[in-house]
C-alpha cells in the first residue's frame, strides 16, 4: 500500500525521508572507533529495530555508541485522511509481523494529527544533558509512547512521563526543548546525516579510521549487524 509523500519498504524495512535545504555542518569530535545508529522516534521501522539495537549496543561495549535523529517528516503537514490512515495501518502491521514491535492503533481514531517527526526529534537531542548512556532508551520510550500509547509527541506534555521515568526535571527539559539552540542542534543532525549519504531509517553505519562503513542500511536484526561489523573490522586491518 503506498502513500504519495511517504515511502516504507517492507522488503528493506527503510523509511525514506524528505529532501531538506542543505545548511553548513559543525564539525563534531569524533572517537576512534564509532557505531552510529541514525533513526527517528516516528519512524516505525526504526521502532521495530529497537531490541536489536539494544543488543547490538551491549554487545560493543567497549566502542562508543552514537544516535543521531534523522528527520523522517520534519514539519509534517500532509493531510490527515483515510489514504494516509490506511497507509500508516497497513505498514505498521508489516512492521509488527516481522519485527514482533507491539503497536497501539487508537491514533487512527483521531480526527486531526500531524504527523511532525522534528519535536520528538528534539526532544531525543534536549534529553542529552539528563540522561548520558540511557540516551538510546530515551529515544525507544518516545517511540513507545507514540506506537503504544499512540499520544502526540507534537504536545511537550507527551513528555513529561517519560521524563519522570528518567529522572529529568520536566520544567528544565521543557525549556531546553523549546530553546533555539536545541532547535538548531537538531537541525545540524539532520543535515549531518544526509551529508553522509544516508538515504533511509534506521542506517547503522561502523566509523574507523576515520572512514565511515555502512552496516545496515534498514531494519536488521542483531547477529546480521554484528557479523557486518566484525566483517568491516577484519578488512580494516588487512588493508
Amino acid at each position: 500500500m503506498a502513500h504519495p509523500n511517504y515511502h516504507c519498504d517492507p522488503e528493506t524495512g527503510v523509511c525514506t525521508p524528505i529532501d531538506l535545504a542543505e545548511e553548513p555542518i559543525e564539525a563534531r569530535e569524533t572517537p576512534e572507533k564509532e557505531i552510529i545508529y541514525v533513526g527517528d522516534p516516528m519512524c516505525s521501522w526504526c521502532w521495530g529495530i529497537s531490541n536489536h539495537l539494544q543488543s547490538l549496543k551491549k554487545h560493543y561495549t567497549e566502542i562508543q555508541f552514537t544516535l543521531v535523529v534523522g528527520g523522517l517528516r520534519p514539519g509534517g503537514g500532509d493531510p490527515w485522511n483515510d489514504q494516509m490512515k490506511d497507509f500508516l495501518k497497513h505498514h505498521w502491521h508489516e512492521v509488527n509481523k516481522r519485527s514482533g514491535q507491539p503497536f497501539g492503533y487508537d491514533l487512527f481514531d483521531r480526527e486531526e494529527f500531524n504527523y511532525d517527526t522534528e519535536p520528538s526529534c528534539r526532544a531525543v537531542v534536549a534529553a542529552r544533558t539528563w540522561v548520558g548512556e540511557r540516551e538510546l532508551e530515551f529515544y525507544e520510550a518516545v517511540s513507545r509512547h507514540f506506537y503504544v500509547d499512540n499520544e502526540d509527541p507534537n504536545k511537550v506534555e507527551f513528555y513529561q512521563p517519560i521524563c519522570e521515568a528518567f529522572d529529568i526535571p520536566f520544567q528544565a527539559f521543557k525549556t531546553a526543548f523549546e530553546s533555539d539552540e536545541v532547535k538548531k542542534a537538531t537541525n545540524q543532525e539532520f543535515s549531518l546525516n544526509r551529508q553522509w549519504g544516508v538515504r533511509g531509517y534506521p542506517t547503522v553505519i561502523y566509523r574507523t579510521r576515520e572512514q565511515l562503513y555502512l552496516v545496515s542500511p534498514g531494519y536488521s536484526e542483531f547477529e546480521t549487524m554484528r557479523d557486518a561489523i566484525e566483517q568491516i573490522e577484519t578488512e580494516a586491518v588487512a588493508s
